[in-house]
């Protein structure tokens, strides 16, 4: 028997300091807020993965019920649901966010 949607996103969120769930890939992004997100975190230099769900609707519905949140991108630091750049722009002027990035990546590589 397969592994469950649930065991399957709650590995993917493990695996990544920065989970963006959004439409397309780092090489092809499929939406401009995917790419908006890209460009956020590129800002800070800091390594993040990018899992396609545009064509997945039953990881996209998983992912709606588990965060409370109906909008893609989806990101995760550190295995925490942050909502998308609209909450975290927010968070980086205020210095919020560095910490966060700072504290999930300690003790491992900084380069993307």
């Amino acid at each position: 028997m397969g592994r469950s949607i649930e065991e399957i996103v709650k590995e993917e969120i493990k695996k990544h300091k920065i989970l963006i769930y959004g439409k397309g890939t780092k090489e092809f992004p499929k939406c401009g807020f995917t790419v908006e997100t890209m460009e956020f975190f590129n800002r800070f230099g800091y390594s993040y993965e990018i899992i396609d769900v545009l064509n997945d609707m039953e990881k996209r519905n998983y992912l709606i019920q588990m965060t409370n949140w109906p909008t893609l991108p989806k990101v995760f630091i550190n295995g925490k649901f942050y909502g998308d750049t609209d909450i975290l722009e927010p968070m980086a002027k205020k210095g919020e966010l560095q910490a966060i990035l700072k504290e999930a990546f300690e003790g491992s590589n900084k380069p993307a």
